[in-house]
């Protein structure tokens, strides 16, 4: 499929373009040059440079999607002690997990939001509930109104990633667009690496867990004003039949020599009188099934490989080892962004399908340390070096391409025409997958003890290493029209 198929496809499209379509392409003939089997194609490509101030706008979605995972850790503490649920576990598992149900809520409607009033719009519905639930956070006397303002945050946390990820693959050049799209995972690292700095003084400074949740509503505030000034995604507009700003939105992303190739390439896919059409049960069965359910399954291995059971124990493993707790979640964070940066200079050069395999094997062999330090044929002065190593590889190797790939590769492969609605289906599969492996992680623990639940979480990664080889094609360095062409059911 990826090669003489992709070729074939994009060929047989070409041969049955209209007369207008070739005229447009008479139009721009000085920019393109024919390949050997009489294809057009375009000379050279678009700065990068160009779409670069758009995408860094649009992450600061992800920045705060980050700082408010982590926002609670430190905080919650003297956060109970003001707000009087001190010792009350039930209202400690609520303030984290109203947010989480507020993720779920926002994801699903991401989708609609992002289709009805594009993604400008969209990221600017995702900054208004987290200022508004920052707020009330940050300046509540009770538990009531904190968790509101907790489930305002959460929504827009489930807004933020499925309209970021869209954005991105949008405006993104082909030939960096995975190098973009892993921004967002960076973003979403410095975020949560930001909340466990700044919230550091809170166990010692009276109040300060409330300068946490103000400090937020600064970002929130930037993303909100500052997407007036950034491009709208050139797919919504040509999907909608607004051509003439969507040349004008290329023009800014682009450069001039680009916009009418651009045009004609999107025109064959982004057809604006099915994009109100798409129903939720055509997701679920007929001809785009099989594209969806490797997208949900690709973010349900995401969760079931363990990650965030592995962050959760991390600060135990380190307390044995004799590491207080603030300095080890700013290990996991530095090693979590660390790999996260090396992945987005590997993204273009090795692609998503490779990264995703040394990833998912990577977090394998990690778990597989987990399960020796935790038998009882290994000498005790090994066990420490075994369960920190095994910590610090399992993050590092989650970071190199099961944390950024998922999100990019669903943008990519999913038809323009139910793209939105598509990743909203998925990352509302993402939540629900969350929360399950959140709320029985503890209890298997209890039960089963560490060995065989990393044992479980090792399974799943070599399952998913075998999934990916068999499901899911390579991405890098082709269009969003080359891959839909390329995956488009033939009925």
């Amino acid at each position: 499929m990826r090669g003489g198929g992709l070729a074939d496809a994009y060929s047989m499209y070409k041969r049955a373009s209209t007369k207008d379509q070739f005229t447009d392409y008479e139009d721009r003939e000085e920019n393109l040059d024919r390949t050997e089997n009489g294809v057009w194609k375009e000379i050279g490509n678009p700065s990068w440079k160009r779409p670069l101030p758009h995408i860094l706008v649009a992450i600061i979605s992800s920045l705060l999607f980050g700082y408010h995972l982590g926002v609670v850790n430190d905080t919650l503490e003297s956060m109970s002690l003001d707000l009087d649920f001190s010792g009350s576990t039930l209202a400690e598992g609520l303030v984290v997990s109203t947010c989480l149900g507020g993720a779920l809520l926002g994801s699903i409607f991401s989708g609609w939001i992002a289709d009805g009033v594009g993604c400008r719009r969209g990221f600017q519905l995702c900054a208004l509930p987290m200022i508004i639930g920052a707020s009330m956070s940050a300046a509540t006397s009770t538990l009531g109104v904190m968790l509101l303002g907790r489930l305002f945050v959460g929504i827009g946390m489930g807004l933020g990633p499925a309209v970021a990820a869209l954005y991105v693959a949008e405006v993104s050049p082909a030939f960096v667009r995975g190098t973009y799209g892993s921004f967002t995972q960076i973003a979403t690292c410095l975020g949560l690496l930001g909340s466990l700095l700044i919230g550091i003084p809170a166990k010692d400074t009276a109040g300060w867990w409330r300068v946490c949740f103000w400090i937020s509503t600064i970002p929130a505030a930037l993303l909100a004003v500052l997407m007036e000034f950034c491009a709208e995604s050139p797919h919504w507009l040509v999907k909608r039949g607004r051509i003439d700003l969507a040349e004008e939105e290329l023009e800014k992303l682009m450069g001039a020599s680009h916009v009418k190739y651009a045009i004609a390439e999107m025109s064959k896919t982004d057809k604006g009188d099915e994009v109100d059409n798409v129903r939720f049960g055509e997701l679920l069965y007929g001809r785009h099934f099989k594209v969806v359910f490797i997208g949900s399954a690709l973010f349900a291995l995401q969760q079931l490989s363990g990650i965030n059971a592995v962050f959760y124990f991390s600060s135990t493993v380190f307390k044995k080892a004799g590491v207080p707790t603030d300095t080890a979640n700013t290990c996991v964070g530095i090693v979590n962004l660390t790999g996260s940066i090396i992945a987005m200079m590997l993204m273009d050069r090795l692609g998503r399908k490779v990264l995703l395999i040394g990833s998912f094997l990577g977090m394998a062999v990690a778990t597989g340390l987990q399960v020796a330090a935790a038998s009882s044929f290994v000498p005790s002065f090994a066990v420490l070096y075994l369960s920190v190593g095994g910590t610090l590889l399992y993050v590092l190797a989650f970071s190199l391409g099961a944390g950024p790939v998922p999100s990019l590769l669903l943008s990519e492969i999913f038809p323009g025409r139910i793209r939105a609605k598509a990743m909203a289906l998925c990352m509302a599969a993402h939540w629900v997958i969350n929360f399950l492996v959140g709320l029985l992680f503890l209890p298997m623990l209890e039960h089963l003890g560490p060995q065989i639940v990393y044992a479980v979480f090792a399974g799943f990664c070599l399952f998913a290493v075998a999934f990916v080889k068999k499901n899911v094609v390579e991405t890098k360095g082709k269009t969003l029209q080359e891959i839909e062409f390329a995956l488009l059911p033939s009925h």
